[in-house]
């Protein structure tokens, strides 16, 4: 479980207890709206919408038989803090968009549906095949995948030799490591780009540029995500090249991406809660690995800074942005 600041613990302890208090009578009656609890670090729309898409598809409406209690350890409330509040909510099941949120609200004791890039290396599960416990949902091997985009940022980028890795500071020991590693076998320097929040954020370029790297690999977490358009905009602004997880980046005016459908992670998150509304376990809910991956281009911004991707890579693309 996650210590949180300003009395967070004895919060989520009184949270718990009041999970043990009965239901309200009506909501248990037959036709009433199920109430489902969204927990992240910072909001990311596009994650949440994927998730309603899911929802919708499978009968699940808002307003008539569905519910989404949102809650967001962002501006002055700690995770903490927003995991009781969600605890306090009384949900049926809450959703972590994030290993953070995940963990959070691991030891709620109502079924939990979570997005991690690594759920078991965070503790949340102890195998993918058997979770155990409360938890389950999808994992996103960000670990394995960001060695590979190191791989493709070098076949894009054939004279790069000098990286900045940009990353939360809670990522270090686990996903900071394996990309070490891959950048020694690549003949790359590495300039570590750490930041604990927002703020953070823009001196981590200024000190990129100082360094002079050659390009910026942000490792993908909920804060750096909720900032896709702060990323974007530095990226552009320092003529730095980037390569980023999640089509959404792209999308916005990154130059590429490689990773899962994040969209398509979102909405299969979705059958989980549907499973456990009907009666599944978590427990008995193997955690699906995100097996669809896409390689997304954004020509736009490559002929803006000024490069050439090899005809190679773009016949590898599932998407190519002009």
């Amino acid at each position: 479980m996650m210590v949180t600041r300003g009395g967070g613990a004895f919060a989520f302890a009184l949270a718990l207890s009041l999970l043990a208090a009965p239901l309200d009578t009506e909501a248990q009656q037959s036709g009433k709206a199920y109430r489902v609890g969204w927990l992240a670090s910072a909001p990311i729309p596009e994650n949440l919408h994927a998730f309603r898409n899911g929802l919708r598809a499978l009968g699940y409406v808002e307003g008539n038989n569905l519910v989404i209690e949102q809650r967001y350890g962002a501006g002055k409330m700690p995770l903490g803090t927003a995991a009781t509040e969600i605890l306090g909510a009384h949900p049926d099941v809450i959703v972590a968009d994030g290993s953070v949120a995940a963990v959070a609200v691991k030891a709620a004791p109502i079924p939990v549906v979570f997005v991690s890039g690594d759920p078991v290396g965070m503790g949340l599960v102890p195998s993918l095949p058997r979770p155990g416990g409360n938890l389950t949902g999808l994992a996103l091997i960000s670990t394995d995948l960001n060695v590979k985009r190191l791989e493709l940022l070098r076949e894009a980028l054939p004279k790069m030799s000098h990286l900045g890795v940009l990353y939360e500071s809670r990522q270090a020991k686990l996903m900071i490591p394996p990309i070490e590693a891959g950048a020694r076998l690549l003949g790359l320097s590495l300039t570590h780009l750490e930041v604990r929040g927002v703020g953070d954020i823009e001196p981590a370029f200024t000190v990129a540029v100082r360094k002079r790297v050659d390009t910026v690999m942000p490792v993908s977490s909920a804060l750096l995500d909720s900032e896709k358009q702060q990323l974007i905009t530095l990226a552009a602004k320092h003529r730095l090249p980037a390569m980023y997880e999640h089509r959404p980046f792209p999308e916005a005016g990154g130059l590429m991406s490689y990773g899962p459908d994040i969209q398509d992670i979102f909405r299969r998150a979705a059958t989980y809660v549907d499973k456990i509304l009907k009666g599944a376990r978590p427990a008995d809910l193997p955690v699906e690995q995100a097996t669809k991956l896409e390689l997304v281009i954004n020509l736009k911004t490559a002929k803006a800074l000024g490069l050439t991707i090899p005809q190679s890579l773009l016949l590898r693309a599932d998407q190519i942005i002009e």
